[in-house]
């Protein structure tokens, strides 16, 4: 079992895009297994390749006793309501902020043998897809952030002895 280190708000790596899997190879087959790994530790919904520290699109996720991972993801269907929802995040470690979430998603990628999967879900499912595939754009939860909230959070940020 290989429980990979999160990088923290503030490494490069998490606001940079990463890049589609072109190929399935066991450098690929690894991360995916380092990502399970690693999202399997109590309290961890999601961990996305760059909180890792790899700039490639893949995820996984453990929600409701449901432990898996997605390859090149993408949110084809949202819908509203658009909610407000205790979120936080393992890089910006114990910081939980509303966030605005759509209530319900469909996202779509690839298994590690090329097949399509679907995931979709509301609640903590919808929370963590969008969540987690906003990382693989370059995007920290924080960002989401508006307003009042936004500053508020930053400042918190600011004062953590990790930033």
């Amino acid at each position: 079992m290989t429980v990979r280190d999160i990088r923290l708000y503030g490494d490069p790596v998490l606001r940079q895009p990463t890049e589609q899997i072109e190929h399935i190879d066991d450098h690929v087959r690894q991360l995916v297994q380092d990502l399970i790994d690693t999202v399997q530790l109590p309290g961890r919904a999601g961990v996305a390749a760059p909180q890792i520290g790899v700039s490639l699109a893949a995820f996984s996720y453990n929600v409701d006793g449901q432990i898996g991972y997605l390859l090149n993801p993408r949110i084809v269907e949202r819908r509203e309501p658009i909610v407000e929802i205790q979120e936080g995040c393992l890089s910006v470690p114990g910081l939980w902020f509303d966030t605005p979430r759509y209530s319900w998603v469909r996202a779509e990628g690839i298994d590690l043998d090329g097949n399509a999967v679907t995931l979709e879900g509301d609640g903590l499912m919808a929370q963590a897809l969008q969540h987690e595939i906003d990382h693989l754009g370059g995007t920290v939860y924080l960002h989401r952030l508006q307003g009042d909230t936004r500053r508020a959070a930053m400042r918190e940020v600011r004062a953590q002895p990790w930033f």
